[in-house]
């Protein structure tokens, strides 16, 4: 018999989703009807899984928990439970604020809220997920938490210390993913890079993707979230030699000036972070490099900026996203400098340095024209169907528009032939 209708509302990160996967499947298992992102107002429980990461995704948290309160206050909700990086972070100020939510939670507080919701919680199905992604792919979250500590970041005070996974149990969550029919593995993480240094006393990160890519069936391995300082150069021979890990790399560099990268205490500088890209690309002929900048951090000026934006059209990164700082409590920034870089001044450099990157990408694009790329389909819209290269990840990177075709299925690899291009995708049709 079922318990009832829950809907367990995301925001944020991929890694956020994950956990909502996990706390799904425990829910299920319970015999609670579950629903993901649901926008039917047929649930009699939500749970909303916030995000606090920057001012932006902070306010969109908030809206959310306000919008579900009217819910609860007219009687179309039985209980609402909130959890997450918000949550955690800002707990007792939420609860003083808004005491309409019936209970808030911290980030991993799965146990917790199952117990509450008077289930039991299954520890031998800790990883166990109710999959909310595409049938063929999916993520695999190797550790929690983060040893960096970088000035802007309020990440570490909400996830702790970096922790990594065991390598066996990683292993065994990725064989039993794929038999149920996923054919890439996005692995995700705060920091790849530290893998296993807490476990096994140093970064395994390379043998970890060359075990998995050992799974018979797995035929794209895809990595987010590397940190350049101390990057794991062993990886590099993996990504090069075993074919079904992703000629791809998402690696975050904030900045590039000495001067930034020494305020946000990112522990790496330019010479160094030059040659590792170079590293990268000449050990990995065709990589497709994913990166991120922060504009508008304190003290940053016309001269880093422009420093920064010779650095981009240098390097043409395949992929690049653009923040820009915000204040976050108790944070290094927050407390040692003055956020002193005018509000419109930090849209208008994002907004320079994301059209910079738009003509880079174009250009990009472009030469893939009459090319034949290996295509994961992932779903079919009215006029085509929507698929990615190796170079792009869900839901972040562009896409391939495919032409209509009977021969093409979803969740399917297949040959497809670039027709045309524009600064974010590619358009093609099944070469038959």
């Amino acid at each position: 018999m079922k318990r009832g209708k829950v809907n367990i509302t995301t925001l944020g990160c991929s890694k956020n989703l994950v956990d909502s996967e996990m706390l799904l499947n425990q829910l299920d298992l319970n015999g609670f009807e579950v629903v993901h992102d649901s926008l039917d107002n047929d649930s009699n429980i939500v749970i909303l899984n916030t995000c606090g990461f920057i001012l932006d995704a902070k306010e969109e948290s908030i809206n959310s928990i306000l919008n579900y309160v009217e819910d609860r206050k007219n009687g179309k909700l039985d209980k609402l439970l909130v959890m997450g990086c918000l949550s955690a972070r800002y707990k007792e100020d939420l609860q003083n604020e808004i005491p309409e939510v019936d209970k808030f939670y911290g980030k991993f507080d799965y146990k917790e809220i199952v117990q509450d919701l008077n289930a039991n919680f299954f520890e031998n199905k800790m990883y166990h997920r109710w999959k909310t992604t595409p049938a063929h792919y999916s993520h695999l979250k190797i550790s929690e938490g983060c040893n960096r500590h970088c000035s802007f970041c309020a990440i570490p005070q909400f996830t702790g210390i970096h922790k990594s996974r065991s390598m066996e149990s990683l292993l065994d969550e990725a064989k039993e993913l794929v038999s149920s029919g996923v054919k890439e593995l996005l692995i995700i993480a705060q920091d790849l890079s530290y893998y296993g240094i807490d476990m096994y006393g140093e970064s395994k990160l390379a043998e970890l993707v060359d075990r998995l890519a050992d799974i018979e069936g797995l035929e794209w391995i895809r990595l987010h979230y590397a940190y350049p300082s101390k990057f794991p150069m062993d990886l590099l021979k993996v990504i090069r030699e075993r074919d079904n890990v992703a000629n791809y790399l998402d690696l975050p560099l904030q900045h590039i000036t000495d001067h930034m990268l020494g305020r946000m205490r990112r522990k790496i500088n330019k010479e160094e972070t030059s040659k590792l890209i170079e590293t990268i690309r000449n050990e990995v002929p065709g990589i497709a490099l994913r990166t991120t900048f922060l504009v508008g951090h304190p003290g940053e000026t016309e001269e880093d900026f422009d420093e920064l934006k010779a650095f981009v059209s240098e390097y043409k990164f395949d992929r690049l996203g653009v923040f820009s700082y915000s204040d976050e409590d108790d944070t290094y920034a927050f407390k040692m400098y003055e956020d002193d870089v005018p509000q419109d001044m930090k849209h208008e450099r994002a907004d320079e340095l994301m059209e910079l990157q738009q003509g880079i990408s174009a250009e990009r694009n472009r030469s893939f024209i009459g090319k034949t790329l290996k295509v994961l389909v992932d779903r079919e819209e009215r006029d085509f169907f929507v698929g990615r290269t190796e170079y792009d990840s869900p839901e972040v990177d562009g896409e391939v528009l495919i032409e209509k075709s009977d021969a093409i299925e979803i969740g399917q690899f297949h040959q497809i032939t670039i027709t045309g291009s524009n600064e974010f995708d590619l358009v093609g049709k099944v070469k038959l």
